[in-house]
């Protein structure tokens, strides 16, 4: 599941990333942290509040210290193939010739936003070295020497563009940090 997916296994929790179906959410058991006061908590499953990309972390400001996973058991052969099913999938659907922070876009309740932003014609668009990758158009990769500038311009592009042509408002999948 997690194969391929840029980031960290706290990212990743932060995030409740996931794809083809499943969310960390699926394999979390308990997760130390660290509040601002300096004391240590263990969250059980529950206490993280997983949602579709985001958990307690998004307002919670505590630091992840490790977290146990429960795995399934598997054979190996099993488990390489799966892994090598997914790769294959993601090699053939995003854009892995391009630096890129991963899917830009978070999918819609009621739409999918690659599909809008392409039904736009956004693929290819391109704010500096920043461009909407024409593979897959939920990323903005860099295709050449895109500055975090040209980044966020063809992010607030894209957003007003689709929100102009289809009065859907598209959210950030990645997260955003330092000065704008």
């Amino acid at each position: 599941m997690l194969l391929g997916i840029p980031g960290t296994i706290g990212g990743a929790i932060k995030m409740n990333a996931g794809a083809y179906g499943k969310e960390m959410k699926d394999i979390v058991y308990s997760t130390l942290i660290l509040d601002y006061s300096g004391g240590t908590h263990k969250l059980n499953l529950s206490e993280h509040k997983f949602e579709y990309r985001k958990s307690i972390f998004a307002s919670e400001k505590y630091i992840i210290l490790e977290s146990t996973l429960k795995l399934k058991k598997g054979r190996k052969s099993e488990i390489e193939n799966r892994m090598k099913e997914y790769a294959k999938l993601r090699m053939e659907k995003q854009p892995y010739d391009k630096p890129s922070a991963g899917s830009t876009f978070k999918r819609g309740e009621d739409f999918i936003t690659a599909k809008l932003i392409d039904e736009c014609g956004l693929k290819g668009k391109k704010i500096g070295g920043a461009k909407v990758s024409e593979k897959h158009a939920g990323f903005i990769v860099n295709d050449g020497n895109a500055t975090a500038s040209d980044i966020l311009k063809l992010i607030e592009h894209v957003k007003s563009t689709v929100y102009d042509k289809t009065g859907k408002n598209i959210e950030l999948e990645i997260e955003v940090i330092g000065e704008k």
